[in-house]
């Protein structure tokens, strides 16, 4: 019997014995990097448990303005210091001496500290190149002069450039074959996440230190630089903003208390984004709840008003529906009743849209479903306005890479039925009902105009740069596909925008007086929300200048407002001002 439980009890030991060396195989040999459904790093793990380090740069790619600057970071030359410096004698009065502070704060600082950390935290003293000499030639371990790499989390463009943040199903989603750290950071939204696999890091630049159980030096007081081997990563965006013109839109928008809406500002020439603004800002805290601020409203579909007016302008333009000697009645509403709020008398074509006369588009459009019911999304179409107009098209290994993959399409009909329907006809006539487009595309129509017709895709970014900031690949200039308007046609929008303006009645007629000669059109798109009692607009301007020569084109928006509160019109007016005194200074210097 005693045999027969010696056997068991070895065979017990045994099973026990190989569990053990299978758990040991995997640990050191199998599952080193991939431990577990999470996936945990054992090297890394093992590492950071008997080290101390300081991170200089996480190694993601940054992104810069038009101009070479830095958007998203700061390299601020800083004072390193690490705990070990507490046990051991160091040269004290002289590193204070040459940073100009007391030997108690530096002191101080060091024995309350468990980790590496730069010296003045979260407000680090920043030092001069001089000073950064100095203490290096003075060789104290665990005390470096050197530049970290600091992200700013209160950045300009915060909606276009995004957010970032550790997901660790949402990395291992992205990229299940590659080799990456379970804690990398990875872009969430804006173009953090459309550049992301560019913008991944290839290793941290970081000083390292070895320590025992006590925090106490583990081969001697050696302090390791590590940076990643390869010289060309990571990768800088260059983007399109012009750091002048970001600062002048934000802070604008935030005086003219944009509380929902924002600004956007194209480079004609380039057709590019110069300026960028979407209100309200990002929580921080908790960006993805309802009112976290991380949706970028410059890239949502929004209800357009009176804006839509000018694509009706266009195809009754070119189907000859505008004689000068034709008259509507302003004095009525689309539905053929008396309007009691607007008493505009008979008006012509023209004078219909500097004043903005909906009961001429909504008959308009009436009589171009009967010549065609496709006609006003075509033409919608031709000037860019529905569909995506941010810059996409195959690059490096990617196919059809989108630099705004949040950017929505926009829509005039929800269905074929309403095409032929002469009520939602009118509606649409002057953006109402389903009509639907996105500032930016609203701007983009505006920059098409201005150049004839020509239509183009919006960029972003112009180019990706390796670290030593030799290219790496361009975002050239193309067009968008598809039919465009005529010269002609564009020739008689721009007439018609510049008289919205220049009427004395005109709902432009705000801007007469501007520094730059101003075309547009104005818009307020009913939302069919109401606060309390009272209902809700879009409000829209949305132009371009210098009219003679068109260099900028602008869309200010302020949604879900009431119809009392302002602030479109005045933020458009003191924007054109501001890059107006812009302009001169640089023509100065």
């Amino acid at each position: 019997m005693w045999r027969k439980r010696a056997i068991v009890w070895l065979c017990f030991c045994l099973l026990m014995f190989s569990a053990l060396l299978g758990r040991m195989i995997q640990l050191q040999l199998v599952s080193t990097e991939d431990f577990t459904k999470r996936q945990i790093n054992l090297l890394e793990a093992s590492v950071s448990q008997r080290s101390q380090e300081m991170v200089l740069d996480t190694g993601r790619g940054s992104f810069l303005y038009r101009d070479g600057t830095p958007i998203t970071h700061k390299s601020l030359p800083v004072l390193i210091l690490f705990p070990f410096l507490k046990k051991m004698d160091w040269e004290i009065e002289k590193v204070a001496d040459i940073v100009g502070v007391s030997e108690y704060s530096l002191r101080y600082a060091v024995n309350h500290s468990k980790e590496p950390f730069a010296f003045g935290d979260p407000m680090p003293i920043l030092l001069s190149e001089t000073q950064m000499k100095e203490i290096n030639e003075l060789k104290i371990p665990g005390v470096f002069a050197v530049e970290k790499k600091y992200h700013l989390t209160d950045n300009p463009a915060e909606h276009l450039i995004g957010i970032i943040g550790e997901n660790e199903n949402l990395l291992r989603k992205r990229y299940p074959h590659k080799e990456i750290s379970s804690s990398t950071m990875i872009g969430l939204t804006g173009m953090e996440k459309s550049f992301d696999e560019f913008l991944l890091p290839d290793g941290k630049s970081k000083l390292v230190f070895h320590v025992d159980a006590t925090g106490g030096p583990l081969f001697g007081i050696h302090v390791k630089y590590v940076e990643p081997a390869n010289p060309f990563y990571p990768v800088n965006i260059k983007t399109t903003l012009d750091p002048d013109l970001q600062r002048l839109a934000e802070d604008l928008a935030e005086r003219h208390g944009i509380k929902k809406g924002g600004v956007v500002l194209l480079d004609i020439e380039s057709n590019s984004v110069a300026a960028i603004v979407s209100e309200p800002s990002i929580n921080r805290k908790d960006p993805f709840n309802q009112s976290g601020g991380a949706e970028n409203l410059m890239l949502k579909q929004q209800i357009m008003g009176s804006v839509f007016k000018t694509v009706v302008a266009a195809a009754a333009i070119d189907h000859e529906l505008t004689d000068t000697t034709r008259k509507f009645d302003c004095s009525k509403k689309i539905n053929g009743d008396p309007d009691l709020q607007f008493q505009y008398g008979m008006l012509d074509f023209t004078t219909s849209f500097a004043r903005s006369c909906n009961n001429t588009f909504a008959t308009l459009a009436k009589e171009l479903k009967e010549i065609d019911p496709n006609i006003l999304e075509n033409y919608a179409e031709k000037l860019s306005l529905i569909g995506s107009v941010g810059w996409k098209g195959d690059i490096y290994h990617f196919n059809d890479f989108k630099q705004l993959q949040e950017e929505e399409k926009g829509r005039i009909f929800m269905t074929e039925d309403e095409k032929k329907d002469q009520n939602f006809v009118g509606l649409t006539g002057i953006g109402q009902h389903e009509v639907r487009a996105t500032p930016l595309a609203v701007a983009n129509m505006m920059a098409t105009i201005a150049k004839g017709g020509k239509k183009e895709m919006v960029r972003v970014a112009s180019k990706i740069e390796y670290k030593n900031r030799t290219s790496l690949l361009e975002f050239k200039k193309q067009a968008i596909e598809g039919e465009t308007i005529s010269p002609y046609t564009a020739m008689k929008l721009q007439k018609l925008l510049r008289e919205v303006v220049m009427n004395e009645n005109g709902t432009g007629r705000w801007f007469q007086d501007l520094p730059y000669e101003v075309a547009g059109k104005s818009g307020t798109g009913e939302t069919g929300r109401t606060r309390g009692d009272q209902p809700l607009y879009n409000k829209w301007f949305a132009g371009y200048f210098p009219y003679k020569n068109p260099k900028y084109a602008l869309v200010t928006v302020n949604l879900d407002v009431t119809a009392e509160t302002g602030g479109v019109n005045t933020l458009f007016a003191d924007l054109v001002k501001g890059i107006y005194d812009l302009e001169n200074k640089k023509n100065i210097e």
